[in-house]
């Protein structure tokens, strides 16, 4: 069983691509609606709320749980994983925390996440990687520093998209999204001098909703890296070493938990996923 946390319905995205790549596979969502949003929170707040919805998802009999988050990732994983889960029964039982920045950083700069230090070639790579994500996850400066960790001469160009996610939950005209992203856009190019960037992180679990308009709107030469599918690659992965964590069923099952109003998010979900089942109280 995998858990699938984020602080609202973005994490959706994550687990519908984990669930088309592993269709034998039982999962488990919660949504901490009630708590949401995070990127207003103190970070000592992001870490507790993270934890507690973790230990939640431990308790319901998931071994593995995945921050579907950035800003949950980017504040708190580190944190767990490092301080909090080594001293409980759960690590001792095998337990474990991953976040969604580690698997979008190795495809960025095609560099495993446990090599910390430049190496050749990743240390001479010169290339321009856009990073678009909410204010908090941008604050953070995670994603720059974990791919300058790597590529120390890549340059990292950083803009938040601060309105997007929301006018995305609130399915605003396909007009209104359009201006977000580019405005989005034109913010990474006035910082590049013009020039496309290599490659562009989409590093907000709602912007593979709109991931249409970045295509149409990026300039052509430009990659985009969307999260579900690289967290997808990565577990793919991480499984495949790691079969305790894998337990495919003939019978696989699917469980929404939120701390908010079932019914109210039930609604709300199927912005994200158009038959999407309903949430039950957490």
């Amino acid at each position: 069983m995998i858990g699938i946390f984020d602080s609202g319905l973005g994490g959706l995205t994550v687990l519908r691509a984990l669930m088309a790549r592993f269709p034998q596979q039982s999962f488990i969502y919660l949504g901490d609606h009630a708590h949401m949003p995070y990127g207003d929170r103190p970070s000592e707040h992001v870490v507790e709320l993270t934890r507690a919805c973790s230990q939640h998802l431990f308790e319901r009999g998931c071994k593995l749980v995945l921050l579907g988050c950035n800003t949950a990732t980017a504040v708190a994983a580190r944190t767990l994983q490092r301080n909090w889960l080594p001293q409980t029964v759960w690590k001792t039982h095998g337990h474990n925390i991953l976040g969604i920045v580690a698997p979008t950083v190795e495809a960025a700069t095609q560099t495993p996440w446990a090599v910390t230090t430049p190496k050749y070639p990743q240390s001479y790579i010169s290339d321009r990687i856009a990073v678009f994500g909410t204010t908090r996850t941008i604050a953070s400066n995670v994603y720059a520093d974990e791919i300058k960790k790597r590529c120390p001469k890549v340059r990292v160009i950083q803009q938040a998209c601060s309105s997007l996610a929301g006018a995305i939950e609130l399915q605003a005209s396909r007009e209104d999204l359009t201006g977000l992203v580019i405005e989005g856009i034109e913010g990474v190019l006035k910082q590049a001098g013009g020039v496309a960037p290599h490659r562009a992180i989409l590093g907000c679990t709602h912007f593979p909703l709109v991931e249409d308009l970045f295509k149409e709107h990026l300039p052509p030469s430009t990659v985009i890296l969307s999260q579900p599918e690289v967290v997808a690659d990565s577990m793919e992965d991480y499984l495949s070493r790691r079969t305790q964590y894998s337990q495919p069923s003939a019978d696989p099952s699917l469980l929404l938990l939120t701390t908010g109003d079932p019914q109210e998010i039930s609604i709300r979900a199927r912005v994200f996923w158009r038959d999407c089942p309903g949430f039950q109280q957490a």
